[in-house]
């Protein structure tokens, strides 16, 4: 049962410390009052213990982790393992906090459909994401029942993703499930995430050839799906592997998606490292490679667009998350303003003369 799970021996390791008074189980889905675990006899309700509350070492969709269980039954977590990859995101109600969405997965399947939600922009956020959280990131082309261009849309997801696993499939008609069916083998987690109504519940619907989770209809006048799945659930399937629904994200800030956004961005970055000086701001400065990228055609003045406000986002995080650096920067713009002010008076003394 825990090998189907996902469990060997980087978790064995880490649950050495435990071993002989808990026993190891994973959750599958968190809820306001507690957790769904699986173990080895099956799944569990449980609580965390107090101490891990205190801790702020919250269990998320996926953990792995050391309970017991009273007589009634009913299970407490007293640990959480190390994680082998987590996929997180800020906390939309927070202004400093990390979301953590589901851990110890393999592989993102990040499924956009082929009608009016296919988005570059957002697909490209979702791969910064998806890299940096240690799972191999994948994208799913859904619906291609729907779509009389889907090569020319796996062409244009190639051009942000050379490096990235692309498959157009049709839940609705069999088409392309068996390509996705070779991740999902013993022991293997797989996260879906995108959009509502891109299909994610009727995906898993058809790779277990059952149905497991509730479907909806999108609207005609947006092409948006309405919310069906409610909650992350971890879900064993009868073929093997382990598969993770999650609900439609309206939001996705990043919380830590540094090295994610250096691969997704890769060759911007290439380019900038040809510019003639190292500070290059890639503005008005002579011997830009980005300039010249964009001039030439070769790198779109979008795609350069969507680099930078993700940059400008992260930046942002890393400044609420650092107060070191807040006060840094607010000491910055304290002496720019003082300057300003200090020229401005001079100007009104007549020492500038024009």
């Amino acid at each position: 049962m825990l090998k189907k799970l996902g469990w060997n021996a980087f978790f064995g390791t880490h649950f050495r410390e435990y071993a002989g008074v808990y026993e190891p189980g994973r959750v599958s889905t968190v809820h306001k009052t507690g957790y769904q675990v699986y173990t080895k006899d099956g799944e569990v309700r449980a609580r965390a213990a107090g101490t891990l509350r205190q801790n702020g070492d919250q269990p998320a969709t996926g953990d792995w982790v050391a309970l017991s269980r009273d007589s009634t039954g009913l299970a407490t977590i007293h640990a959480v393992l190390p994680r082998k990859s987590k996929f997180s995101r800020k906390d939309a109600g927070r202004v400093t906090g990390e979301q953590v969405l589901v851990t110890n997965i393999d592989t993102v399947f990040l499924v956009t459909s082929l009608n009016k939600d296919f988005n570059l922009r957002r697909l490209e956020r979702y791969l910064a994401i998806a890299r940096d959280s240690g799972a191999e990131p994948v994208v799913v082309l859904s619906k291609t029942d729907i779509c009389e261009a889907v090569d020319e849309k796996i062409a244009e997801v190639k051009e942000i993703a050379p490096d990235v696993a692309v498959y157009a499939i049709s839940s609705l008609e069999n088409r392309g499930l068996e390509q996705l069916a070779l991740y999902l083998s013993e022991g293997k987690t797989v996260a879906l995430l995108g959009s509502s109504g891109v299909g994610k519940s009727t995906l898993i619907n058809a790779l277990e050839g059952r149905e497991l989770q509730k479907t909806g209809e999108i609207r005609e006048d947006d092409s948006r799906g309405r919310h069906v799945t409610t909650g992350r659930t971890l879900i064993m399937l009868e073929r093997g592997g382990v598969i993770v629904d999650n609900p439609g994200m309206r939001e996705l800030q990043l919380w830590d998606a540094g090295d994610g956004l250096l691969s997704q961005f890769a060759d911007i970055e290439a380019l900038g490292k040809q510019c003639k000086f190292s500070d290059c701001r890639h503005e008005t400065e002579p011997g830009c490679a980005i300039k010249k990228a964009l001039s030439d055609g070769t790198l779109s003045a979008v795609r350069l667009e969507s680099y930078r406000k993700l940059q400008k986002e992260q930046l942002a995080i890393e400044r609420k998350k650092n107060p070191a650096l807040m006060a840094e920067e607010r000491k910055k713009w304290k002496k720019i303003g003082q300057l300003g002010e200090a020229i401005r008076k001079s100007k009104e003394r007549g020492d500038y003369r024009s």
